[in-house]
């Protein structure tokens, strides 16, 4: 990304999420949880940028595990850090919005558990590649591929067991309204998503070329 675009793309984001708490606040009121329900606009996007982000680190950590592309691999590292992090607030933002629209924190169901359990894996790739050890990149691969594949069964798992989550057909079926501020907010997201993927991108880019420069220098 040129430093042009990534400027542009910063202000753009920068604007909408100026905006957006106007939209939200102009949004109608869900008839059953009221204002509660309004953390919607923030938990659902984000939770969609996390599985974006999943299947980003996958799909980068197999190019890298059967190209063996280094700039691959810093995709896979920079995004499997920006699941873990997206998905901290989903974990965060889920039981709050629970506790008030249902009266629990939370609940071992379908969903709930299998959220948790996908970004544990993304947890355990970054755990492996800090404190693995020579070969650890490889082994972290395999373990951000398997984090992706289990990607699709978190989001069809509210469709398949009963859940007090909300099923998948809630954002197709949003009301006018609702709808306009939802995927804006879910752009807003995305537009943050790219920026700080290709800030920590670039950051590891320099950090090899560091690595490589020390190396030179000890030879």
């Amino acid at each position: 990304m040129t430093n042009r675009t990534f400027t542009t793309v910063a202000v753009l984001a920068a604007a909408m999420f100026l905006y957006a708490p106007f939209m939200i606040v102009a949004a109608p009121y869900e008839s059953t949880m009221g204002l509660v329900q309004k953390i919607f606009y923030f938990h659902a996007p984000i939770g969609m940028v996390m599985f974006l982000s999943s299947f980003v680190s996958g799909i980068a950590s197999a190019r890298y595990l059967f190209g063996k592309r280094a700039s691959a691999d810093r995709a896979a590292l920079a995004a499997a850090e920006l699941t873990v992090l997206f998905g901290l607030i989903v974990l965060v933002t889920g039981p709050l919005w629970a506790r008030k629209a249902w009266g629990v924190w939370w609940q071992w169901d379908a969903r709930l558990t299998s959220a948790l359990v996908m970004w544990l894996i993304f947890l355990a790739y970054l755990l492996l590649r800090k404190y693995g050890g020579p070969g650890s990149d490889r082994l972290a691969a395999g373990v951000a591929i398997f984090g992706a594949a289990n990607a699709p069964f978190v989001y069809w798992s509210v469709n398949v067991w009963r859940t007090v989550h909300p099923k998948t057909t809630v954002v197709p079926t949003l009301q006018s309204g609702m709808r306009e501020p939802f995927w804006f907010c879910f752009v807003a997201f995305v537009l943050l998503y790219v920026l700080l993927l290709a800030m920590r991108m670039g950051l590891e880019h320099r950090r090899a070329e560091l690595e490589t420069l020390y190396l030179e220098t000890q030879g």
